[in-house]
């Protein structure tokens, strides 16, 4: 039987992220570290595991957003496991407001989330000062969340208990916290109160959560502990009530807090920073510079082929189609997806090398042809819708900036420069340890690139 267009169309969708762990997903993954200038995530992992495997670290993981690093992380997460470690790893977004996001916030849910994956097999004690605090705080929101404790009543305020009427760490942030998430007025009202304490919240969940935790993990057999903050790449680069772009106030004016939580750390950090005028402030902050995963090569800064980087996206493709087979089978199939070898190469040159970019193409065309094998008319058609949206938003100046990367394949450390990495205008490659960047491939065919 052939391959059902519903089901490939399924298979290409670009919001899901790949976890090597789903013996489904690991037949899809394509591994594209040797093309992308380095074994990113085997230095991730050799920071931990070989170099530091008894001390915290905290390691800053950046690219453009979509372009794998979610699954790179899962990587690690499962290799990290192997060799011993307990990690936990979460998506940001689920407990923060992108928009409005302040140190106290990003603690809290690293508590919640360390505190709900070990206080049920670890019975640590209980935790006061962290108690405390989170009374603190219900006392100033008391107007809008009722807190219940150990089942009663205390002037309606109080922290959540589990069910065998105890007190739980977890329960207690993820109802504070949840409030504070969908309302302004709360968020504001708790970081208000959260941060003149930021210090003596730190202490309290690296004396009560995090060093026992860790204590008891090692008695159990495990290595340590790893937490994995993915997402909080995508926090807005607006500027706060004090006038400070929330980028730079969370990963350098708090920088602190984030690398002085006593367990190994990574987080992701938004790719902008890397071209902020303070990046240099930011690297003396952290014990080493942020690791970047970036685009797979489709050529090389003189204009050549790259032919492993096509040769691995044509596979992460062909993979969606036939996941059992094997590379040779895969290409052998190809005239059953797509009309020709050069419709897929035109397709995975026009992602240049952007992974999720990549599938909405292929996504899109899969429903503007809804029939296999796809044709190039379509791809084209849909290239141009893309390029279309793409350029309504592009100021002149910024025309400006993308002739310029183009003709250098540089990029500066300016606010404008942000603006075109973070809205996937230009794109970052890694050739033998070295950046050089170049224009999004969907805009070459631009008049205003030309000019």
């Amino acid at each position: 039987m052939g391959l059902d267009v519903r089901d490939f169309f399924n298979a290409t969708n670009p919001s899901r992220t790949l976890n090597i762990e789903n013996a489904d997903d690991r037949e899809l993954y394509i591994d594209f570290a040797e093309v992308r200038g380095g074994q990113i995530i085997q230095e991730l992992k050799d920071n931990i595991s070989f170099f530091s495997p008894d001390a915290p670290t905290c390691t800053l993981f950046t690219g453009h957003i979509g372009c794998g690093k979610s699954t790179e992380l899962l990587r690690l997460k499962q290799e990290l496991e192997a060799e011993g470690f307990h990690v936990i790893y979460f998506e940001s977004d689920d407990d923060l407001e992108m928009a409005d996001v302040d140190i106290g916030d990003v603690m809290l849910a690293i508590a919640r989330r360390v505190s709900t994956n070990l206080e049920a097999t670890l019975k640590l004690a209980e935790p006061k000062g962290l108690r405390a605090i989170l009374q603190g705080a219900a006392k100033i929101l008391t107007t809008e969340i009722e807190f219940v404790e150990a089942g009663a009543d205390v002037g309606g305020v109080g922290v959540s208990a589990n069910a065998e009427g105890e007190f739980s760490l977890s329960l207690g942030i993820g109802k504070l916290t949840a409030k504070a998430k969908n309302d302004a007025t709360l968020r504001d009202r708790l970081n208000n109160y959260l941060g003149p304490q930021k210090n003596k919240l730190l202490e309290a969940i690296n004396r009560e959560l995090l060093e026992p935790a860790i204590a008891r993990l090692k008695q159990l057999g495990k290595k340590g502990l790893v937490v994995i903050v993915d997402n909080l790449d995508r926090i807005d680069s607006r500027a706060k009530a004090h006038g400070r772009p929330q980028q730079e106030y969370l990963f350098i004016d708090q920088s602190d807090c984030l690398k002085n939580l006593h367990c190994h750390l990574v987080y992701t950090m938004p790719l902008a920073l890397k071209f902020s005028n303070e990046y240099g402030m930011l690297t003396q902050r952290f014990p080493e510079d942020p690791k970047v995963l970036p685009m797979v090569p489709i050529q090389f800064q003189d204009g050549r082929t790259c032919e492993e980087g096509l040769d691995l996206l044509r596979q992460m493709v062909l993979a969606r189609a036939f996941p059992k087979m094997s590379q040779e089978e895969r290409l052998a199939n190809l005239p059953q997806v797509f009309d020709s070898p050069a419709s897929l190469d035109h397709l995975c040159r026009m992602s240049g090398g952007h992974v999720r970019d990549l599938l909405r193409i292929l996504n899109a065309w899969i429903k503007k042809g809804k029939a296999l094998p796809l044709g190039r008319s379509q791809l084209d058609e849909v290239i141009r819708s893309y390029r279309n949206e793409m350029t309504m938003y592009i100021a002149d100046n910024e025309w400006g900036l993308l002739r310029q990367v183009r003709q250098s394949k540089k990029v500066a450390g300016d606010d404008n420069y942000q603006t075109l990495i973070r809205s996937r205008l230009v794109f970052e490659y890694r050739d033998r340890g070295e950046s050089w960047f170049d224009v999004n491939p969907i805009l070459l065919e631009a008049k205003e690139l030309q000019g």
